[in-house]
């Protein structure tokens, strides 16, 4: 790579080479004709099954793509290391030849059909990227409310480091809505305006590189750059989501739990405000699974009908409910803004099940008429059955799915 020998490079992790190969084709918009008797493999498994080499999920293996001038220069750098030339890249479909008899074509595949299977359940191309369009400086007295159309549409707000955005422009488009990623610039330059949406996704990632704390310069943006329109956005009771990074965005903007529990965001300090997110008890990144509970007296539209768990991942560092005294987790409970509590079915309530140490197991907050809605947990995660991490053993169920249909139904 130093040596800038590498045109491409994708590791064996999950579904081994077969998986890793269809992924770079996908990613270069570039066909391979691959045969599988060159993979290196461990002398004791030379007669292994084709679909052992196909699908073994062995560690520290690379598939890389270098040009064929390069090749003897980059087998001479990987010396005793085993390495092999497995195949060529070119047109449009990936041909993987098996081990014992080339003439025995396992794969044989266009690109499309290729993607067509990596997106799952869509049938259609989804619009995740926006394209700029040239549009004229919009002031504060052009924004005018949306118009509904068919399908609700949906902002999904991308910073430089955000990540998730995706998955949750995913989960918005199975729940009915017309999902759009707008980069923070967009909105910034007037590319797009927030008030042509019906519903706005703060997704999660590490925005900006969390390089003041998690969410602090997210923060800055949604209160100083687009607070206007963010306010009347929510003042229109159009729906609002906060994910990860997303709600550490919104509470650090003082938008959750909402007044008089937030204050504007001051950089680096929590002083003044009575809510905030910090790190998690136990000081290190925390990712697990984790059952979050509804809560019946929550005036939230986004959980409206659910009358069971939802079971979705956690990812984060950072995702700690801290409150300045007692009378503040009252008041909380009191004006309805807790919407989600972290659960554990069959026992008491404690590490891991709340991974984070959230005051009184607190997992998600709603402002007080109820369209913003705020979590740590990623429901954007487990929206497809085959996601539930206990699918191949009889689990399935309780899926987040729900809560962006409810958000679409209400924009």
């Amino acid at each position: 790579m130093r040596q800038g020998l590498v045109l491409s490079c994708h590791d064996c992790s999950e579904g081994g080479v077969a998986v890793a190969l269809a992924e770079m084709c996908l990613a270069g918009q570039i066909g391979a004709q691959i045969e599988l008797r060159s993979v290196p493999r461990d002398p004791y498994n030379a007669y292994a099954a084709d679909e052992a080499i196909l699908f073994s999920e062995s560690l520290s293996r690379f598939i890389v793509e270098v040009s064929p001038e390069d090749a003897d220069v980059f087998k001479e750098i990987m010396g005793d290391l085993p390495c092999a030339c497995i195949g060529v890249t070119g047109s449009n479909r990936l041909h993987i030849a098996g081990h014992m008899d080339p003439a025995n074509i396992l794969v044989d595949l266009p690109l499309s059909a290729l993607e067509q299977a990596w997106r799952g359940h869509l049938s259609s191309s989804l619009p995740l990227i926006s394209t700029p369009t040239k549009r004229r400086k919009l002031k504060e007295a052009d924004y005018t409310p949306a118009v509904h159309t068919k399908s609700p549409s949906v902002l999904i707000l991308h910073a430089n480091g955000t990540n998730r955005d995706c998955d949750a422009a995913l989960a918005c488009r199975l729940a009915g809505g017309a999902p759009e990623i707008v980069h923070v610039n967009q909105l910034l330059n007037g590319d797009r305006n927030l008030l042509d949406y019906h519903m706005l996704v703060v997704p999660g990632g590490f925005s900006y590189g969390d390089d003041l704390g998690a969410g602090v310069l997210w923060a800055a943006d949604l209160e100083h750059l687009f607070g206007d329109a963010v306010r009347q956005f929510i003042a229109d009771g159009r729906p609002v989501l906060g994910i990860c990074n997303g709600f550490q965005a919104l509470v650090k903007a003082g938008i959750l739990p909402g007044s008089p529990l937030s204050n504007p965001s001051d950089g680096e300090n929590d002083k003044g405000r009575k809510v905030t997110l910090t790190y998690n008890e136990r000081a290190h990144f925390e990712c697990r699974w984790v059952y979050l509970d509804p809560q019946e007296d929550s005036s939230s539209l986004f959980i409206r009908g659910l009358d069971e768990p939802i079971y979705c991942p956690v990812a984060h560092g950072e995702g700690r409910i801290a409150v300045d005294s007692l009378e503040t987790v009252q008041m909380l409970w009191e004006q309805k803004l807790v919407a989600l509590t972290y659960a554990q079915p069959g026992g008491a309530v404690a590490y891991p099940a709340n991974p984070n140490g959230s005051v009184m197991h607190i997992a998600a907050l709603n402002n007080k008429e109820g369209n913003v809605l705020g979590l740590m947990p990623h429901p954007e995660n487990h929206i497809f059955p085959w996601q539930h991490p206990s699918r191949g053993r009889g689990g399935g169920g309780l899926d987040g799915l729900r809560l962006f249909e409810n958000g679409i139904r209400h924009a």
